[in-house]
């Protein structure tokens, strides 16, 4: 009898030594990771134009120049990549409250849903026309078009873009967005924007939210509290892009395993992570996540997408960014102008200008 009993503690304690050797190597990567991540926090608090999460995968790329992981960091980094990434935007999702989204009314939608399928046409569009094509162009469209770092990191949960890629996306986003905030203000008030008029235009044509809360209050009036509502309904826009591009990954590794992609399980098509997200916005909005907590959630989901960002960015190496070259650069700047000179038009058309 001993020895069968053996054999069941030894089959009962498989899945636990598992775990813990998974933890044990995890461990020394995810530690680096961290370790980036709070030093990117601090230069973000300090430097707010330019945030963590940028200063997360910049910092992340030079101690990689530098000290080179080896593998024995490949596992924690791996993990802050992708696990940390996804658990990031579901905790960002406890920040949206849908009722208070709906507040900002439907002559806004036409603006925001123009000028994403301005940002995700004219990604297509002008990455043919400058070569730039695949993951990068996808990347930097999507960035444009929702919520910049946050709607890379999202995407890159999904389709698993080299952390190259991942980096040139974010370096472009990053670039434009302190344009914005540096021009968006002074543009607005030779225009003689209303504030509303300011907000809409800031939320539907600056990328990451840190940007956008800068030039709304920076206009003054209503313009910033309005921003950050048109940037938060932006935010949802995630849900249906992720949705496509997880049912696209999903059939395309089925054709190439030879499956059948008709009976592929909802499970396949719809990412966990992305539940999550829509799951935390729901308890938001019937008023189970008090509103007070908010600061602190976004301090965690933010520091949560730079200890991702900072994986990402140990993860490669400088050379491979160069060898991109100028044109996701200039796609960047093309999309930019394209959904900042439609969001005018639209609120012209729309009577909302």
């Amino acid at each position: 009898m001993a020895p069968t009993a053996d054999r069941a503690s030894s089959t009962t304690d498989a899945p636990t030594a598992s775990f813990t050797d998974r933890a044990r190597d995890r461990l020394p990567g995810l530690a680096v990771a961290l370790l980036v991540a709070g030093v990117a926090t601090a230069a973000g608090i300090e430097v707010p134009v330019i945030g963590g999460p940028v200063f997360g995968i910049v910092l992340g790329v030079l101690v990689a120049t530098v000290l080179r992981p080896g593998d024995r960091l490949r596992p924690g980094l791996a993990f802050a990549s992708r696990p940390v990434l996804q658990t990031s935007i579901v905790v960002l999702g406890l920040t949206l409250s849908l009722t208070q989204i709906a507040h900002v009314g439907l002559t806004s939608l036409p603006v925001m849903l123009g000028t994403l399928a301005v940002a995700l046409a004219g990604a297509w569009g002008l990455g043919r026309l400058l070569g730039v094509r695949g993951d990068a162009q996808l990347l930097i469209g999507v960035g444009t078009a929702i919520c910049g770092a946050s709607a890379i990191a999202a995407t890159q949960a999904v389709i698993r873009a080299k952390e190259s890629q991942v980096a040139y996306a974010i370096g472009t986003i990053f670039t434009f967005n302190v344009v914005a905030v540096l021009t968006f203000p002074q543009l607005g008030h030779l225009m003689g924007l209303a504030p509303h008029a300011f907000g809409l235009w800031a939320g539907t044509a600056i990328n990451d939210t840190s940007s956008v809360v800068a030039a709304g209050y920076a206009y003054g009036g209503d313009a910033g509290p309005y921003s950050v509502i048109v940037k938060l309904t932006r935010t949802l826009m995630l849900i249906p892009i992720v949705l496509v591009l997880a049912t696209r990954v999903a059939r395309r590794d089925a054709e190439a395993a030879g499956e059948p992609t008709r009976s592929l399980p909802w499970r396949t098509l719809v990412p966990t992570f992305l539940i999550g997200f829509v799951v935390a916005s729901a308890l938001t909005s019937s008023g189970l996540v008090p509103e007070a907590w908010h600061p602190a959630i976004t301090t965690l989901g933010t520091f949560l997408i730079t200890t991702a960002l900072a994986g990402i960015g140990l993860s490669m190496r400088l050379s491979d960014v160069r060898r991109a070259g100028p044109r996701p650069l200039l796609l960047g700047a093309g999309l930019w102008i394209l959904v900042g000179a439609s969001s005018l038009a639209l609120q012209s058309l729309t009577g909302t200008l």
